[in-house]
């Protein structure tokens, strides 16, 4: 079972996604302190390369900027997640073949 949710790049900067999230999964979301970790795991993997970083000292740099709790109720979560699935099926049919 999902424990909780690590975000992260643009996307995360939105509370009102991240909160969402955390509803529809009714898990806690965590967004880092530098929510850039694709770039950042490019540096410290360059590092760990060059002889710069041991890899058992990079794990330790992940830190929670913000922890958003679920706070919806089952109906409104069963509700939410019917909604989404409405629009993901939409969207499917958006494009022509």
């Amino acid at each position: 079972p999902l424990r909780a949710l690590r975000v992260d790049g643009g996307a995360a900067a939105n509370d009102f996604l991240c909160q969402f999230q955390a509803d529809v999964l009714n898990v806690e979301v965590l967004r880092p302190v530098i929510t850039e970790t694709t770039a950042m795991g490019a540096a410290f993997l360059a590092g760990v390369g060059a002889g710069i970083w041991k890899v058992d000292a990079l794990s330790s740099r992940w830190r929670v900027g913000r922890r958003f709790a679920p706070s919806a109720d089952a109906d409104s979560r069963g509700a939410g997640y019917a909604g989404w699935q409405r629009a993901v099926e939409r969207a499917r049919g958006w494009a022509a073949p």
